[in-house]
């Protein structure tokens, strides 16, 4: 059976204490493990949720967004710098916090756009970045999985071909390809086909629902995702993310302007679901 993950962004982006009692109530639900948002700056937390979340029983994984200022893709080298550089730093915040996979789409920056379709000058600045990344990744035992999201949040990556290609080009051991249930469901034709194509580059999966709430209420074809992820053996953490408005700088940053489902209900109901239809499928 596949660890089942649940992002933590449905509460809080911010690492701290206030978290404890959500990581002993998913542990509580089943989960396997918990994944936090990285941005806030207090480092003293993370190594301390880190080392709670250990003695839960519970493993993490992690996520970040950049910035314009620390845009990979940027045509300046001073800003693609900073970009390395913010990576660097979340790749030391995930270590603190136990955490053996980041994904997000830190291929570019978040919601940032030229005006114009990516060029391939853009993605080699990308891959030049993430291959520096990889090397300070691997260091910590990381492996990075950036991610494609849909055309309204990024450009450069909005399908599995894309995110291939950019993987691709970076060609490092630590640097892998995320799936996202809720942009693949908007960009790609047929998941299915698109799990099988990004497959032998496959690192971790979101399971996320069409409106962001809880996974099995809507419309995303559920069967074929999980049927696929077991066609092609897939081994990685199947985490839930989900939003709500509960942190509203957060929820304001990324476009989520009324609720989908209640926290506590989206992480019970959808770690139900997930096991249910991994013991349908054989995942």
């Amino acid at each position: 059976m596949n660890k089942i993950g649940f992002n933590v962004l449905a509460w809080s982006a911010v690492v701290s204490d206030e978290l404890k009692p959500i990581i002993e109530r998913l542990k509580a639900i089943g989960y396997d493990g918990v994944e936090f948002f990285v941005g806030s700056p207090d480092e003293k937390a993370y190594r301390e949720i880190g080392s709670f979340t250990s003695e839960a029983g519970l493993e993490t994984t992690t996520v970040f967004v950049l910035g314009p200022d620390e845009n990979p893709i940027d045509p300046s080298t001073a800003v693609r710098a900073k970009a390395l550089e913010k990576i660097k730093w979340t790749i030391d915040r995930s270590h603190d916090l136990g955490a053996k996979v980041i994904c997000g789409p830190f291929h570019s920056a978040f919601s940032t756009f030229a005006q114009r379709s990516p060029t391939e000058e853009e993605y080699e600045w990308s891959a030049a970045v993430l291959r520096e990344a990889g090397d300070h990744a691997a260091q910590a035992g990381i492996v990075l999985t950036p991610e494609a999201l849909n055309r309204f949040e990024c450009y450069l990556c909005n399908t599995m071909d894309q995110l291939i290609h950019l993987v691709k080009k970076v060609d490092h051991p630590n640097v892998k390809a995320m799936f996202d249930t809720h942009h693949a469901n908007i960009e790609e034709k047929k998941l299915g086909d698109a799990l099988r194509k990004v497959a032998p580059y496959l690192g971790h999966v979101h399971i996320s629902e069409n409106d962001r709430g809880t996974p099995g209420s809507g419309h995303v074809p559920w069967d074929d995702t999980f049927s696929t992820l077991a066609a092609i053996k897939f081994g990685g953490w199947l985490t839930i993310e989900g939003f709500t408005r509960n942190d509203p700088d957060f929820a304001n940053s990324i476009g989520v302007w009324r609720e989908f489902s209640q926290p506590w209900e989206m992480a019970e109901n959808g770690y139900r679901f997930i096991r249910e239809m991994g013991a349908k499928h054989g995942l």
